[in-house]
């Protein structure tokens, strides 16, 4: 299995606004070949922001990576830049094997 994790750094208080893009948005992932679950999870506040990760379990990677070259995710992606306000930096992305 794969885990794909993107993290966000959120400002103080715009930590609802961004869960409630997520809620609302359609992920088009149901019927990707080697797609297993998705999570979005918070982490702590800090100073200046609150830390989120999207986190997404996948067969394979080369699943993953398919998606990543897909009309799904283009699909899903179509207005990820309209809210880059309420961002700190750009998402950083960290993708594991599972081993056990």
């Amino acid at each position: 299995m794969y885990i794909a994790l993107n993290r966000f750094h959120i400002k103080l208080g715009l930590e609802k606004d961004f869960e409630n893009l997520w809620i609302k948005r359609d992920s088009h992932l149901q019927n990707v070949n080697g797609f297993k679950k998705f999570n979005l999870i918070r982490g702590k506040s800090h100073s200046d922001f609150t830390l989120y990760a999207s986190h997404s379990t996948w067969e394979t990677e080369k699943d993953f990576i398919n998606w990543t070259k897909s009309e799904s995710f283009k699909k899903a992606h179509k207005n990820a830049g309209q809210n880059s306000d309420m961002y700190l930096g750009h998402p950083v992305f960290e993708g594991f094997n599972v081993i056990i």
